[in-house]
């Protein structure tokens, strides 16, 4: 298995991701669209989860496709950029039919970046702003690091933000993830040097430095963003996607399977003040794939992803955190 060309979600058939951000906000939105409706689905593995319309994913709903998935900070507030979303696809006529009418369905996720340094006295919520801004933008190369949903991540000793990776796998199918890194754990081992994921780094993509050399990882608690605020402003909020076909109950399994990719690569995981959630969708672009295989592709695209995120952040004016290039220079 090697990476896809751009190394990106959107090596995966059929998709574009859009970005935006406000700077003075610390905050932003990412949504990833198909060319077409797609199949999707998703599972919850933090304690403290904030989604919209996922309900409607579980294998035993009616729904069978959907039109676009959101990742977005801004914590409650958040969850309006799927509206945003919706007025972009309703205005190019794409949507649900029922008869004369036109439903957008776009469930999303959010993460909690309401205390992380930016100017939050808004008068009207800025998320369904930014949420057709986001639709707006959508392209099959994009940024990573301090943009979109990333904008205002933080993980316990660094900067988090945007990542994402691909896999190109041996029948020619493609799987990728694209992922809101801002988790109560490390992302970093103690000294903030090298990666928890390291072990399943490609090419240098997030530094080359390789695995730590010190034994015992994993039991320290540090973290400077508890420091900085408090335990509860958290969550790990990813995609992964696939153009093998695959089943409702399919994309199910292979949501749960990515979520290894979050324990690989942050420590510790799924704890209670976090919302871990991970949508899963595929293109149906290709032929039927292998589930067990794409499921643990969309792990190592997913723990890459986290790696990526906070080594592409870049620093900003009032930053509570410092960033891991300026760490490592």
């Amino acid at each position: 298995m090697t990476p896809g060309p751009k190394n990106l979600i959107t090596d995966v058939t059929g998709l574009l991701v859009g970005n935006a951000q406000d700077d003075r906000l610390k905050s932003g939105t990412t949504v990833v669209l198909g060319t077409k409706a797609f199949t999707a689905s998703v599972h919850v593995m933090g304690g403290a989860p904030g989604s919209r319309e996922t309900d409607l994913l579980a294998p035993d709903k009616s729904v069978t496709a959907v039109d676009a998935l959101v990742l977005s900070g801004g914590s409650a507030f958040g969850l309006d950029a799927c509206s945003g979303v919706v007025d972009g696809l309703r205005a190019t006529g794409r949507g649900f039919r029922v008869r004369d009418a036109t439903i957008p369905l776009v469930p999303g996720a959010i993460l909690f970046d309401l205390l992380n340094g930016g100017q939050k006295d808004w008068d009207d919520n800025p998320y369904r702003i930014l949420g057709r801004a986001a639709f707006e933008d959508a392209a099959d190369s994009f940024q990573l690091g301090t943009v979109g949903a990333g904008t205002g991540a933080l993980t316990a000793m660094v900067k988090g933000g945007l990542g994402s990776a691909s896999l190109v796998l041996p029948d020619g199918a493609t799987v990728g993830a694209l992922v809101a890194s801002n988790p109560v754990g490390a992302v970093t081992t103690p000294g903030d040097r090298h990666f928890f994921a390291a072990p399943f780094e490609i090419a240098q993509e997030f530094g080359g430095l390789g695995p730590d050399p010190e034994s015992g990882l994993g039991f320290s608690r540090d973290s400077r963003k508890v420091q900085a605020m408090s335990p509860r402003e958290n969550t790990t909020i990813a995609i992964v996607a696939t153009d093998a076909a695959l089943t409702k109950a399919e994309c199910q399994r292979v949501a749960v399977a990515a979520h290894d990719g979050i324990g690989r690569a942050t420590v510790p995981a799924h704890t209670p003040f976090d919302g871990d959630l991970v949508f899963a969708l595929t293109t149906d672009a290709r032929p039927r794939g292998d589930v067990s295989l794409i499921g643990h592709a969309a792990s190592l695209c997913l723990a890459r992803a986290i790696a990526r995120a906070a080594f592409e952040a870049t620093a900003a004016d009032g930053d509570l955190l410092p960033c891991w290039r300026d760490l490592n220079a």
